[in-house]
């Protein structure tokens, strides 16, 4: 009987001889685009300076493994600049060579840098959140793998729906995008059946939100500001400026759960997610940067896992053949979330399921239970094929 290990010894010798003597290099960046903000509430959700970075270097590492045995090199580049300098940045990157870039950015960057990248460069989206860019401003050149608004609030409304919760107190910021969101869960209430009962705008008036006495001042405003409300189950919070949300849980004048922007959340990304070999992947992730994983970090290892998928399987590695495969009927990527993510033919969207936590566990995850749809349940989340503005995807 021959010798296990010599066998062993044999094959990964055969391996090796028959890769390519060169490598072909597969070029990536990551620009994350930071716009100055005030501090959030809590100390514990300051961005870490490597936000992003760090989940584009695990999924450089994991596409380098499989590189290693197709012949192809996967090298990472990551800037971090302000919006002033975005464009310079970009740019930069695109003269040096770089044709596929991660864009960690707000909705109006990122269309702004997509007019500029022209069709031989393929940005994928970590970071705006934004419907426009997806529907009537949307991109050829663009690929989506941050969720959408409407991906976020149909996932919490399909959950209060399963609940039964249908009577909504809908509780918005005062800052732009929080009413970006508010109309959002106005669509998706609207869509699944549920009643808004009632809207109240939180307004914001400046002042440290982080002083000794924050607690005190909150303590006795938000049961103020909550009072007399029409009955109601459960309050939506829409705050992306991270205002007042986090106060909201336990200072309702009625004892109602709170969901949105604190309370259930809803998130691409969890460090609290543990199934589907979740956890292995959150130790790995752990072990590079000391740290719990991120939604943009979650969003940029995507991206990198889209670029390495859409290589290995097309043995190309320029963009526009990296976004024909990923827009493909044959792409599939497997991402510790229970089944397969494809995009979206329409309008370049990542389809993927939506966790919903509380901070600590996973709580559910969207789409529930009984949304149906006639091609894939995840189409239940955001806009579907017949609602689409999107014409740069033929929509």
């Amino acid at each position: 009987m021959p010798n296990l290990s010599l066998v062993l010894a044999a094959f990964w010798m055969a391996m090796l001889v028959s890769l390519p003597s060169r490598a072909a290099e597969v070029r990536t960046a990551i620009l994350r685009v930071d716009r100055v903000a005030g501090p959030p509430i809590s100390r514990l959700d300051a961005p870490p300076a490597d936000l992003g970075f760090a989940g584009g270097m695990l999924g450089n590492e994991d596409n380098r493994t499989t590189g290693a045995f197709t012949g192809m090199d996967y090298t990472l580049k990551t800037q971090a600049v302000s919006p002033d300098n975005a464009a310079t940045a970009f740019d930069a990157l695109k003269a040096e060579g770089f044709g596929l870039i991660t864009v960690i950015a707000e909705g109006d960057i990122l269309k702004a840098l997509s007019d500029r990248a022209g069709p031989d460069v393929l940005l994928l989206n970590a970071g705006a959140r934004d419907e426009a860019v997806r529907d009537a401003d949307c991109r050829a050149n663009v690929l989506h793998v941050a969720p959408s608004r409407s991906m976020l609030s149909d996932s919490v409304v399909q959950f209060l729906m399963w609940k039964k919760w249908s009577r909504i107190l809908l509780i918005h910021g005062s800052h732009p995008q929080d009413g970006l969101l508010a109309e959002s869960y106005r669509k998706s209430a609207a869509k699944f059946g549920a009643t808004i009962v009632e809207e109240r705008e939180f307004v914001d008036t400046g002042g440290a939100r982080r002083t000794d006495t924050g607690h005190v001042m909150v303590q006795k405003q938000i049961p103020v500001f909550t009072q007399d409300a029409e009955d109601y189950d459960v309050i939506i919070a829409a705050d992306e400026a991270g205002v007042f949300a986090p106060y909201l849980p336990y200072h309702s004048w009625e004892a109602r759960p709170v969901a949105g922007s604190s309370g259930l959340r809803p998130v691409s990304w969890h460090a609290a997610h543990e199934a589907w070999g979740a956890t292995q992947f959150q130790r790995r992730f752990e072990k590079l940067s000391g740290r719990n994983m991120r939604e943009e970090d979650y969003q940029a290892w995507l991206a990198m896992r889209v670029i390495g998928e859409a290589v290995t399987q097309s043995g190309k590695a320029d963009p526009v053949s990296v976004r024909a495969y990923a827009l493909s009927a044959d792409f599939e990527l497997a991402a510790f979330k229970g089944q397969k993510l494809t995009f979206r033919a329409w309008n370049g969207q990542l389809r993927q399921p939506i966790l919903l936590t509380d901070g600590r566990v996973t709580v559910s995850i969207s789409p529930q239970d009984g949304y149906l749809h006639q091609h894939s349940p995840l189409d239940t989340l955001g806009t579907d094929a017949p609602e689409t503005a999107c014409q740069a995807f033929g929509g």
